[in-house]
This record gives structure tokens, sequence and C-alpha cells, in this order.
């Protein structure tokens, strides 16, 4: 039985919770081909995050950028908004999963094969299994959503998990954007949709 500081309530919502590891590639970190200011450092909060607060979480699945020919996505004059240089090339070692994080993930789905792909819900597994099959193998209810970035691919699977959950989160400390414009922007379109945004020290304050 729960003691006095933690209700059935939220044990049972805590059993049926995901963590969603965004993107946490060296591609995207600093000496990447896409680096994002502090990626490094994401992924070393993440990881001790994840570790700490492992028993709150049902499943864990990581996401990558896994792009094979991904047509205009890839540009020799990219905007960085909507079209960007070569990176997460299938195969390459900086599409592989950061080394703080490669042995947090249950599961693991890869994304942009064929396609831009910025939300995680696009990717499968290696053996052909969507990311929303996979959460709903582990009855998944609610999710968690960090990595990079935050202004594209988070911002964008935290969108389609909210379509599908009532409870979504970004935890705003493990997470950067490309630039700070577009990460005030990707947090009002957030906001806007019902997700929260909170830092993961207040996780389950």
């Amino acid at each position: 039985m729960p003691d006095n500081e933690e209700s059935l309530a939220a044990l049972m919502n805590k059993s049926h919770r995901a963590l969603l590891l965004v993107d946490i590639q060296p591609t995207f970190c600093e000496g990447g081909a896409l680096a994002v200011d502090g990626g490094n450092e994401v992924a070393r909060k993440v990881a001790e995050f994840a570790r700490t607060n492992r028993d709150n979480y049902a499943v864990i699945v990581s996401t990558q950028d896994w792009h094979i020919d991904p047509g205009s996505h890839f540009s020799e004059n990219p905007d960085f908004v909507d079209t960007w240089p070569p990176h997460g090339v299938a195969g390459t070692a900086e599409a592989e999963l950061h080394p703080r994080i490669e042995e947090l993930p249950d599961e693991r789905v890869k994304k942009g094969h064929y396609s831009a792909a910025y939300s995680g819900f696009e990717g499968v597994s290696d053996d052909g299994r969507a990311l929303a099959d996979i959460l709903a193998e582990h009855d998944i209810t609610a999710c968690d959503v960090v990595g990079l970035a935050q202004s594209h691919c988070v911002k964008d699977t935290a969108l389609d998990a909210k379509s599908k959950f009532d409870e979504v989160r970004v935890f705003t400390d493990l997470t950067r954007p490309v630039s700070p414009e577009l990460g005030e922007r990707a947090a009002l379109i957030m906001r806007g949709a019902g997700i929260e945004q909170l830092e993961s020290k207040d996780a389950w304050l």
C-alpha cells in the first residue's frame, strides 16, 4: 500500500509512463554535423535523470535520425529552419546514440530514412514496430519527452504524443533549441497544445 506521501493513483500513473529520449546523438552535439549548443550537456543530464528516476517509467524509448535519402531535408544551402546540412546519416558514428545514453533505452526507433521525420512517432524499431505500437505494448498512458532539439524534433514528438495521451511533459532543462527564437516559438506552440513544460527537478512534486 502507498504511504501518505504518494497516492495509489500516482503510483499507477508512474507504472504507465514512458520516457522518450529524442535524437540524443553525436550529430546534434558539439563537434557534430548539426550541433545544438549545449547538446553534450543535455546528454549528460538526461543520463543522470534517467538513471535516478528509472523506477518511475514503464519503458524508456530512444529515437534517432537515421537518414538514408531524405530528399529536400538535406540542402547545400540550408535555411536552418526547414532545410539542413547532411546529418544523422544512416550507418555513421554520428547517427548512433550518444555514448552517455546508449545503454539506457529499453526500446529504440529510427526515423527519417527517406523523409525529414521530425517526430519520433514516425520512427520504427529494427523489427518494424512503430513507436505508438511500442508504447501500446507497455500500456502507456503518459509521456515525458527530452532530447534534441527542443525547437524541432522534441516539439513535434511531444505534439504527436499529446494527440494520443492526456498527459505529456517536456523537461525544459533536458533539451535545447536550435536557436533561442525558435525555442520560444516552440514553447508557445507546445503550451497552446496543453503540453506541460517544467524542469526535471519538479517532475515528482
